[in-house]
């Protein structure tokens, strides 16, 4: 049974709150049990925007709502097993408050078959029916993008008939609350992450193979021009480019090496791309490339992200806008590549992959515009989950862009002066890992449009305007060094992990912007920020777990010699300014504002807005990343 009985329910009534763009209902204690309302008018978890974009309109997946005694709005899970799983997390509870309604789809309201693959499909949505009422069958063949799914059905009858035909076993909603399901969450994307890095590893290896092939033309012995050696090479074969200055546009359509032997320029005519490849296993090493045309893009007036609503062939104008501008080195539909010790200068994209799976570029250079608004990307990877390691990217519009390139692996690469470093847009189980960021006008790395899964490790990003914005659910970001800039993070993520980050000197450590209190942010420390966090509206984020929190300079001034602090609170008036104001620390310890801090961590309510961390460290959690910084001075402890 849920914790709160029927008869024991709070009163709800709905009232209609903005949020952003869309209208969000809230729940308000006060009369009898809420009646459902529009799932698009719910706070939504569960399945990322692409996922959903990607479903054709027939498709009605399950859905859960819920309304919580200690949260605002209500909640819309994308699966009843997404709800069941949150439900059964140890710090549920404390954040949300009880379940006061469950309202799940009622599949018996419609003729539900399931396709090939497992989706459910139906001519109209199913309607909502009490969860406590309701017959669920688990363990069948119904699935959605994030996996297993459960399908929930008023009369026992359907649900049985439905069990028989998808071979899945009919249960209650008790039972269904005790179930354990396999949701790939952050805790999933944390444990994976060696093998992903080990495939990227493999990944290499294969692509450095293209290396090894047996030389067949050599140009200026072979053949007058390099298109010329190109076009007389067997595939499979490799093209020498000896030392000189060559201006040429090539095409590679077979699956060829070209290789720069020595001091290789090849000089395009100062439009168009200088070399495109339209085969898989082309490899292009040792060149520099210049003569680059200048044009961006391919279609005029495209948004850079998705509208809330796409027509027909929208993704087909997408794509051409972003691929048919000019490269210094175009691969399309070229599955396992390489690009490697090539330099390129360009006003436009420096490498753009298009369609081109298990491509390998490796340590790049490419040098952009003085002006980081102009041109595009240094390299621009659409549907192509690559491997980007160990290349450098300077005064690029966006220093590496991302369109559905799903695993897309982008790792020990530096990117200096730049719009934005790394921009993800509608890109799931990216890898970020082990790159440094310097100096970008806006944005570090910038995740976009809602993906899932997304891992951001290792990375040092100094003196931009926003360190990481992960807007992403089920994000990794770990053991990352966010120091000297005006925003730290831009957290606005849902059931994500943070932790093992160093956040120092930022004028604003965090700024917390999630809506959903489900992310678990632990074990990071704060360190010589202006403000540690600043927190818009919302409900009360409590930062620790199972007895573990943050380090928080300031907080220790709380403890008595060698305890640790007492609870936390960095958007505390008082508490906030603990590491930057002399005699705080006394007046933080007053009798009065204890009490009145005590009654708040009871009271929701009070704390609207506010991150709290019940129980802070004494000394740093990451002292090794922290000496990486010149903060680490200024890291007290408990003893001091």
């Amino acid at each position: 049974m849920l914790a709160i009985s029927r008869t024991g329910w709070l009163v709800v009534a709905i009232t209609v709150v903005l949020f952003g763009s869309g209208a969000l209902f809230a729940a308000d204690a006060g009369a009898s049990s809420p009646d459902p309302v529009e799932f698009d008018d719910t706070v939504q978890v569960g399945l990322s925007l692409e996922d959903q974009y990607a479903l054709e309109e027939d498709v009605r997946l399950p859905r859960a709502q819920v309304f919580y005694s200690k949260y605002s709005y209500v909640v819309g899970y994308q699966g009843v097993e997404r709800f069941v799983d949150d439900h059964q997390q140890t710090t549920h509870t404390e954040r949300f408050g009880y379940p006061l309604a469950v309202y799940v789809s009622d599949y018996s309201a419609v003729d539900v078959e399931l396709r090939e693959d497992g989706y459910p499909v139906a001519d109209e949505n199913p309607p909502w029916i009490d969860a406590e009422t309701a017959w669920f069958v688990t363990g069948g063949d119904a699935r959605s993008p994030a996996g297993e799914t459960v399908l929930a059905f008023a009369d026992r009858d359907d649900a049985t008939a439905f069990a028989d035909r998808s071979g899945g076993e009919v249960h209650t909603w008790d039972d269904v609350l005790e179930s354990d399901f396999e949701i790939d969450d952050a805790e999933v994307v944390r444990d994976r992450l060696d093998d992903r890095l080990a495939e990227a590893d493999d990944t290499g290896t294969q692509a450095e193979s293209l290396r090894d092939r047996p030389v067949s033309t050599v140009v200026g012995e072979d053949a007058e021009t390099i298109q010329d050696a190109v076009d007389d090479a067997p595939a499979n074969t490799t093209v020498v480019v000896p030392e000189g200055r060559y201006e040429e546009q090539i095409e590679l359509d077979k699956p060829l090496t070209l290789a720069g032997e020595g001091d290789v320029t090849i000089a395009g005519p100062g439009w168009g791309t200088v070399v495109t490849a339209t085969a898989d296993r082309t490899a292009v090493t040792g060149l520099e490339i210049t003569g680059v045309g200048d044009e961006t893009s391919g279609v005029d007036g495209v948004p850079d992200h998705a509208p809330e609503e796409r027509g027909d062939g929208w993704d087909d104008e997408l794509t051409t806008h972003y691929t048919g501008g000019d490269a210094g080195i175009a691969i399309t539909e070229g599955a396992d590549s390489l690009v490697a010790d090539v330099t390129i200068r360009t006003p436009s994209t420096g490498v753009l992959l298009h369609d081109s799976p298990e491509t390998v570029v490796r340590n790049v250079t490419v040098e952009g515009n003085e002006v980081s608004s102009d041109g595009r990307a240094g390299i621009n990877a659409i549907y192509s989950a690559a491997v980007i390691e160990d290349s450098t990217i300077r005064d690029g519009r966006d220093g590496i862009y991302t369109h559905e390139s799903q695993e897309i692996v982008i790792r020990n690469n530096t990117l200096d002066g730049n719009r934005l470093g790394v921009h993800l847009m509608h890109t799931s189980d990216a890898v970020v890992a082990g790159n440094e960021f310097r100096e970008q006008d806006t944005t570090g790395i910038y995740v976009m449009t809602g993906p899932e899964r997304i891992a951001i490790v290792e990375n040092t990003i100094r003196d931009t305007e926003v360190g990481i914005i992960p807007d992403s659910d089920d994000a990794y970001v770990a053991s990352n060094i966010v120091e000297g800039n005006d925003v730290g993070i831009r957290q606005n993520t849902a059931a994500s992990l943070i932790e093992h980050n160093v956040i120092a000197g930022n004028i604003v450590g965090v700024e917390e912007r999630s809506v959903l209190p489900t992310n678990r942010i632990v074990h990071n420390d704060f360190v010589g920020n202006y403000d540690h966090v600043r927190s818009s509206g919302g409900p009360l984020r409590i930062w620790s777990h199972d007895g573990v929190g943050n380090y928080w300079q300031g907080a220790t001034m709380l403890s008595s010699i060698g305890e640790h602090p007492p609870s936390y609170s960095p958007t505390d008036t008082v508490d906030e300014r603990l590491h930057l104001t002399d005699g705080t620390a006394m007046i933080a310890r007053a009798p009065a504002l204890q009490a009145a801090s005590g009654l708040e961590g009871m009271v929701p309510g009070l704390r609207t807005g506010a991150v709290t961390d019940s129980t802070p460290a004494c000394e740093p959690n990451n002292p090794d990343l922290l000496e990486r910084t010149a903060w680490a001075e200024q890291a007290w402890t408990c003893a001091q």
